[in-house]
């Protein structure tokens, strides 16, 4: 791994069963290789079921895989027991926003786990006005601080997870879909938030998406997977542009289909915050 590369990926095997009954291959996840640079975002992309978000489970830690996978300039191995300090530097953004967070936390609570689960990212002074500034970074008001999830619209609760994500200075936030459980303004909202915190922390982002026009938005590289396996990868320009497998074509034409179809007047959206 180059002193440039933050996470590198190589031949990474998964499988939920050992053994198959019918004698069929259990992985889910086949030969996976790919690598994310520091400040970059990179798109894992495929349809449902392609194996996308057992690799981004993967990466946090939470399913077992065979291969080799190293984070940071030590190269540190991904597999096996992880130190709390490689826990901290990576973190997950899931989905769901709701489900994500404990309802029976405050927002100010949630945020205070973070740091109490690890205290190294503890900031010195006061918590409370810590959490403000944190919120405020996400745009959130100070008001939500004793609000629980239920009283949240959807895209607030994103900018909860992500602000919990952002209170430990991780190096690498790992987005499982993290905008397609939302309106589509509030989508465009969130994805200027995550680019603005790139640039500003210089935070990596894995995104997994099935949104070709969300990667168009927010990537520097894309990985396209299907069944599996990462069949083809390069700058996002060069995929839109070029694509060179044929499961990536039918993808970018099935994307193109739909925006034909949805390309019918509608009443104009303000640009204000909805949530």
């Amino acid at each position: 791994m180059s002193g440039e590369t933050l996470l590198e990926a190589r031949a990474i095997d998964i499988a939920y069963s050992r053994r198959s009954r019918r004698g069929d291959d259990p992985r889910i996840v086949r030969d996976v290789e790919f690598s994310v640079r520091p400040g970059e975002v990179l798109a894992l992309v495929g349809e449902s079921g392609s194996g996308k978000t057992t690799v981004a489970r993967a990466i946090v830690g939470l399913v077992r895989f065979d291969g080799e996978m190293r984070f940071g300039p030590a190269r540190t191995s991904l597999s096996g027991h992880r130190s709390h300090e490689l826990r901290r530097q990576i973190q997950m953004v899931f989905q769901d926003p709701r489900s994500s967070l404990n309802p029976r936390m405050t927002v100010e609570a949630i945020v205070r786990e973070a740091w109490r689960t690890h205290p190294v990212a503890r900031p010195e002074g006061d918590l409370r006005s810590e959490t403000v500034r944190l919120l405020d970074r996400v745009g959130l008001p100070e008001s939500v601080l004793d609000r629980r999830p239920g009283q949240l619209s959807g895209g607030q609760c994103q900018r909860v997870s992500i602000a919990r994500a952002l209170a430990l200075k991780p190096r690498l936030i790992v987005c499982d879909e993290a905008v397609s459980a939302l309106d589509v303004s509030v989508q465009a909202q969130i994805l200027r938030l995550l680019l603005d915190l790139k640039e500003s922390f210089g935070i990596s982002l894995l995104f997994i998406t099935h949104d070709l026009g969300v990667v168009r938005q927010i990537a520097d590289a894309v990985a396209v997977m299907e069944k599996g396996e990462i069949v083809e990868q390069g700058g996002t320009e060069a995929i839109f542009t070029s694509p060179q497998h044929p499961y990536t074509r039918a993808l970018l034409g099935a994307a193109l289909d739909l925006r034909v179809d949805d390309a019918t007047p509608t009443a104009p959206v303000s640009e204000g915050m909805h949530e």
